[in-house]
């Protein structure tokens, strides 16, 4: 009986060729030696394994390196790092408040642009925080109740007193001062400064009039009489004055102010002021405080305009307003334009 076929030897794969050849291909079979231990990898499974190695070795060796180097090169050529800005502290903080009448629509707009162009002049940046409000007494007229909200909703400047009548005489001042020392308790100014609103102010000068004021007990303005000079002698024109904020907060709690509240009103600050023995500090900014020139002098508080001026009084109506801004130089900012042509 013939022997049963012997089965190929095991690890061994053919492969059939079409013409009837065949050859043995390796295909990474295990050869065991003694029984165990790693298998032998044939030539293309050692090239598929360090090929990757060599790669990842090339990418570090010579690809991160030059990277490093491209960054640090693009580092140093680019623009230095900017410098931190360093903001100047105010020296002192100054409210002034003017005082109006909510019919003046046109009279605000004016102030507004007068004291907006100063107070965001790049060229004479102003040394102390200054803010600018516009204040009367409690809107009594249906159009006043929409129109001056439009105001506060596009330039939120304005003060509506309650409690007042308009009339300056009539209290107003009290109510102006006593108001301030209760809105800004929490972070009070350093002067506070009553104003007409037919005064010009020009802010760097005053300012730089200030600024070596002391903060308490101070009095400031021109004084009255107009031939006087002495600060001591009687009180401070209502044309524009400056109190210290502990002044307004006595002020704003004593009974001599408020039992004389009625009357000429900065007459009555000038007498508040001596019957409670305040005000010691007092300057007069006389003659860079004065009146508009009229061309028959009325007194000795007006004269004609001076490089010095702090403040002109008196400006009724536009074409003042206009003279006093051309003496000074207001619209030399103006710049050429298609859009205009001013002679």
């Amino acid at each position: 009986m013939p022997s049963p076929p012997q089965p190929p030897p095991r690890n061994s794969l053919k492969s059939f060729m079409g013409n009837g050849n065949h050859a043995p291909l390796q295909v990474g079979v295990k050869q065991r030696h003694g029984g165990g231990g790693f298998p032998r990898l044939s030539a293309s499974s050692k090239a598929l394994v360090l090929l990757p190695l060599l790669l990842l070795a090339f990418i570090f060796l010579f690809v991160y390196p030059k990277e490093f180097e491209l960054q640090a090169m693009l580092s140093a050529c680019g623009p230095p790092a900017a410098e931190p800005a360093v903001v100047r502290k105010p020296d002192f903080r100054l409210l002034i408040g003017v005082l109006t009448r909510a019919d003046l629509y046109e009279r605000r707009h004016m102030l507004r642009m007068v004291y907006g162009l100063q107070l965001a002049s790049p060229e004479e940046p102003l040394a102390a925080h200054v803010d600018v409000r516009y204040v009367f007494c409690r809107l009594y007229k249906d159009d006043q109740r929409v129109l001056v909200p439009l105001e506060i909703l596009v330039h939120d400047d304005v003060i509506v007193l309650d409690g007042c009548e308009e009339n300056l005489n009539g209290g107003k001042t009290y109510t102006f001062l006593s108001t301030v020392a209760r809105l800004y308790a929490d972070e009070p100014y350093d002067y506070v400064m009553k104003a007409d609103d037919d005064i010009f102010l020009r802010l760097p000068q005053l300012v730089a009039s200030l600024g070596g004021m002391p903060r308490d007990d101070m009095y400031y303005g021109a004084t009255i009489p107009c031939d006087s000079m002495d600060p001591f002698r009687e009180y401070m024109a209502g044309m524009a004055y400056a109190l210290s904020w502990d002044l307004v907060q006595w002020i704003a709690t004593s009974d001599v102010a408020r039992n004389h509240s009625v009357g000429t009103e900065d007459m009555l600050t000038g007498m508040w002021l001596r019957l409670g023995d305040k005000g010691k500090n007092r300057f007069n900014a006389k003659p860079a405080i004065h009146d508009y020139l009229n061309p028959v002098p009325v007194d000795q508080c007006e004269h004609e305009f001076m490089p010095s001026t702090i403040g002109v009084h008196r400006l009724k109506s536009n074409p003042r307003w206009a003279e006093a801004l051309k003496y000074f130089n207001f619209t030399a900012g103006l710049k050429p334009s298609k859009s205009y042509k001013i002679d």
